[in-house]
């Protein structure tokens, strides 16, 4: 795929892990808002740290449908979060876009998240849910689709990857990935 490409449906039908590797390095835009992904955890249907492990719910019905779609959810009933639906339908696979290199935007994720320090604006999945005015009523749409926008990653870069972080069961399954050398992270890889 050639870089600055409009990623498609089909660019996240693999599995959650190859895809959330994938994407480090990609631009994501929410209405001409956002920046590089430098940071990116992947979740299955067979991991019982993913919201899929216990089948569909009204909660988390879009992560069985179609991929490139975004699956957004509340954490602790504070911050939305925002997943790319990843996998064949009906799978229940996705990508938690856990940190981003503010790029685009960058007055209005100041507002939005009232500081100025960039390295802060979307550095965790919360922040980045804030400073990207990600909300409930973008559960469900195409992610090749206004507001949305995502292009493949440019150039060569070193991924890392490790443990995902803040969850309680599969902790240490390798599939936190991230840019190596970003001091965008949401944390140190170590």
């Amino acid at each position: 795929m050639p870089p600055d490409a409009l990623l498609r449906p089909r660019d996240f039908a693999g599995r959650s892990e190859v895809v959330a590797r994938a994407l480090i390095g990609a631009t994501l835009l929410v209405d001409g808002v956002g920046g590089r992904i430098v940071e990116t955890e992947a979740y299955d249907h067979e991991d019982p740290a993913s919201h899929s492990f216990s089948g569909p719910t009204a909660r988390n019905a879009v992560m069985f449908g179609p991929p490139g779609r975004a699956y957004v959810y509340r954490s602790y009933g504070i911050h939305w979060c925002l997943n790319f639906v990843c996998g064949e339908e009906g799978h229940g696979a996705g990508v938690l876009i856990r940190a981003v290199e503010p790029l685009q935007g960058l007055d209005m994720m100041r507002a939005r998240r009232g500081l100025d320090d960039p390295r802060l604006l979307c550095s965790g999945p919360g922040r980045l849910g804030q400073a990207l005015e990600i909300t409930h009523a973008l559960n469900g749409m195409r992610l090749d689709r206004k507001p949305f926008q995502v292009l493949a990653a440019q150039g060569p870069h070193e991924v890392i990857e490790g443990p995902r972080i803040g969850i309680t069961k599969a902790m240490d399954v390798p599939w936190r990935f991230g840019l190596a050398g970003s001091r965008f992270l949401s944390r140190p890889f170590r």
